[in-house]
């Protein structure tokens, strides 16, 4: 035996005696992790298949709801909503809440509307989520009148950068008129049709608050001419921007180039000359009876013939 062959036998021996103790000291690892990894996938198929089962049962209770509450089944749809909820599904959960507090004030349960809609502000961690749950909550509470409950709840939303701001200022304006504060109402009225990004048709509807106001004496003469003034700019304002969306209209000589050229369209044919139809029946033998005339006295009275 050469010495190449001794020292490449020694060198295998060398190397898998290396191996072993490689194995040895990190196998137990290898192989716990490849369970770790085979389990976590698991984990996340099972999750995966759980939430989307959740979330189809859900929507097919949300509709079931839906479907009851049409059907005038108000307390039958809020207890499919509440099952809802208790499922935890993200999405119809919120969604489910919602739809509840709207049962409840539709079916008169104002005081647990608003409970309704304040604990779902307190629960959500979406920003315009919860300003949605804030601004249901005091349209409420218009027709009661309380001015401090309602600002408790959207006063933070009439800041100038809020795009809630005007719809905050209208249930605004509502509270206090219904408190009797028309001076308030007023004011607050005015600051909406001051915002140059009021939408058309709230302004429409404040315009007719601010002449009601007018018309029951609300402010002094300074505030009457700036509400008056504001209602007109707006009322301007709407106009010009129904007149812009309006597309320019077409007149006949740039509509020329678009129609087809004239084709000439041959004479008609000259009917030949049809003979005459008979008369036949007892139609052509109808004799036309005369009248009689009238006599001359005719317009006298039966007195004067007499």
């Amino acid at each position: 035996m050469s010495n190449d062959s001794i020292l490449r036998e020694v060198d295998e021996e060398l190397r898998g005696d290396r191996m072993r103790n490689l194995w040895r000291r990190f196998g137990p690892w290898i192989i716990i992790a490849a369970v770790a990894i085979v389990l976590a996938v698991a984990v996340n198929e099972g999750w995966s298949w759980w939430q989307r089962s959740t979330t189809a049962q859900a929507s097919d209770t949300f509709y079931s709801a839906l479907e009851l509450a049409e059907q005038g089944d108000v307390p039958g749809a809020i207890s499919a909503l509440d099952a809802i909820e208790a499922t935890g599904a993200s999405g119809y959960q919120t969604l489910a809440r919602f739809r509840e507090a709207a049962l409840l004030a539709r079916d008169g349960r104002r005081d647990e509307a608003v409970a309704a809609y304040d604990a779902l502000s307190t629960s959500v961690t979406e920003p315009r989520v919860r300003e949605l749950a804030f601004v249901l909550a005091a349209s409420l509470l218009v027709d009661g009148g309380d001015v401090s409950a309602v600002r408790q709840r959207i006063g933070g939303l009439e800041a100038p950068d809020n795009p809630l701001r005007n719809v905050a200022r209208e249930i605004v304006g509502l509270t206090q008129y219904a408190s009797g504060e028309i001076d308030g109402s007023l004011e607050t009225f005015e600051a909406l049709l001051a915002d140059p990004l009021v939408n058309q048709d709230l302004a429409g509807r404040v315009q007719i608050y601010v002449m009601q106001l007018l018309a029951e004496g609300a402010g002094n003469p300074e505030q009457r001419a700036a509400a008056e003034a504001a209602a007109a700019g707006a009322a301007e304002a709407g106009a010009a921007a129904e007149a812009t969306d309006l597309p320019p209209q077409p007149s006949v000589t740039e509509l020329a180039p678009l129609l087809p050229p004239a084709v000439d369209v041959p004479a008609a044919p000259v009917p030949e000359t049809a003979e005459p139809v008979a008369q036949t029946g007892p139609a052509a033998d109808t004799i036309v009876p005369e009248v009689p005339q009238a006599p001359a006295n005719a317009g006298a009275s039966p007195t004067n013939a007499n």
